[in-house]
């Protein structure tokens, strides 16, 4: 395998600290969740960057490389594409699985949920990684996920899965430390075990970020302070290896810009005590590159190279009995922790249960970013998420986000809500504009509001 390029320390890039990462300092580069962008349409902080040599990498999150199904191929085209118009030196995703397809209805998680470490399910992953490295135009990395519950029958560990997946398909690793550290507290998992076990020649980078223990279960919120345990996780592995690059992850409650700076530093000072790695940053600009709709890769980075040209054995297909018996261990986990079936056999159900509510407070929240009209409708936060929460218990996701939001508004007026007959007009008239189409008559609402009450 390859030497992957040095990247050096860089940070999450998110529009909510856009500007304030444009002003940190020593940035070398950055990662932007790949579904958050439009290739033809950059946010002209990510060109400004990109003009001073900074890096761009695209992170996905809806693959699902993990799950029963075959990678879409549109999604893979878009994550491609990202990467082109970024002038990327890799793409990144997970090990995980987001959905299934299979027994229908389709079932959204809306978060990224643990493999099983079996061989079914590493044979199933293998094949998808090996279906999306070809159709990608750049080198892919996949990243160790956090989880709250593990899966009964497991065959493998953590690292032992990890080193079969990095043998069996030339894949890179993209190692996040705080959740090595979230699954040591949550599945008694050493994160030393996990460093020793796994081909470290293949880490295309690290993860660093923050959470919190309550009750015994820890918390990868990604809305905290980088705590000293994930930095110890850090120095770990940076005494077995020097990683090309580390980046740290903030998605929410973001700090002011010196906190951010400072959380920075602390990871160089992991990285080297002594403070002489070179910086990107002090690279060359390239020339300006802002007025372009779809910009070229950047001249005085690292070309966009070809994917690795690391040999791996060939691999029969993946047979549809195991695809099937995987889907199906997948379609009962998800339907117990989104649409309150039963919890499956071997399963820990007080975890199931933190786990589900945990699904449901993140859902609530993103449906009222992408839809944040809703809570000064229905009377602010508080009540939006007491109703949200009440529509989410027993009726999953099945559609993405924005589709969701509309759902619920229509779940509201089945059943003549909110009660204030001004609220319910500006719902209507909220849900109309974006359905596209008329509310249901009152004889219909009135049967959907039966029906929902008899499920």
């Amino acid at each position: 395998m390859k030497p992957m390029a040095h990247l050096g320390v860089g940070i999450g890039w998110r529009p909510e600290i856009a500007d304030a990462v444009e002003r940190l300092p020593g940035l070398d580069w950055v990662e932007v969740v790949a579904e958050n962008i439009c290739p033809g349409h950059l946010p002209a902080s990510l060109l400004r960057l990109r003009e001073r040599g900074v890096r761009v990498v695209p992170h996905g999150v809806s693959l699902g490389l993990g799950g029963a199904h075959r990678p879409d191929p549109e999604k893979l085209a878009a994550l491609g594409e990202r990467a082109v118009a970024l002038g990327a030196p890799l793409v990144t995703e997970h090990i995980a699985f987001v959905r299934t397809t299979t027994p229908a209805p389709a079932l959204e998680a809306g978060h990224l949920l643990p493999v099983p470490r079996t061989r079914d399910a590493l044979d199933v992953l293998c094949e998808n990684v090996r279906i999306a490295q070809d159709a990608l135009p750049v080198p892919l990395a996949l990243e160790n996920i956090a989880a709250l519950i593990s899966w009964p029958g497991e065959e493998m560990t953590e690292g032992r899965f990890l080193s079969e997946l990095v043998e069996r398909t030339g894949v890179r690793l993209l190692i996040d430390v705080a959740n090595l550290h979230t699954n040591r507290v949550n599945r008694g998992e050493d994160p030393a075990a996990v460093l020793d076990a796994i081909p470290l020649e293949a880490l295309a980078y690290v993860h660093v970020a923050g959470g919190f223990e309550r009750d015994g279960v820890w918390h990868d919120t990604h809305a905290h302070p980088v705590p000293g345990v994930v930095l110890d996780v850090l120095a770990q592995l940076r005494r077995r290896v020097d990683p090309p690059g580390v980046l740290l992850e903030r998605d929410d409650d973001f700090p002011p810009e010196g906190e951010l700076a400072g959380e920075l530093e602390a990871i160089r000072g992991v990285l080297d005590p002594a403070g002489s790695r070179p910086s990107a940053s002090l690279r060359t600009p390239s020339r300006d590159c802002a007025a372009e709709p779809t910009p070229d890769p950047i001249p005085d980075a690292t070309p966009v190279p070809a994917p690795d040209a690391t040999p791996v054995p060939a691999a029969d297909p993946v047979p549809d009995a195991a695809r099937t018996r995987v889907g199906l261990a997948q379609a009962a986990l998800l339907s117990a922790l989104v649409a309150g079936t039963p919890v499956p056999e071997g399963f820990d159900r007080q975890r199931i249960r933190v786990q589900s509510r945990s699904l449901a407070a993140k859902r609530a929240g993103v449906v009222a970013k992408v839809a944040p009209e809703l809570p000064g409708i229905l009377g602010g936060e508080k009540a939006y998420r007491e109703a949200f929460l009440a529509y989410a218990r027993n009726r999953p996701m099945t559609g993405g986000y924005r589709r969701d939001a509309l759902d619920f508004a229509e779940h509201l007026l089945i059943r003549e809500l909110p009660a204030d007959p001004a609220d319910r007009r500006r719902l209507t008239a909220w849900w109309q504009e974006r359905a596209g189409t008329r509310p249901a008559r009152r004889i219909v609402r009135w049967a959907r509001a039966l029906v929902g009450r008899a499920a």
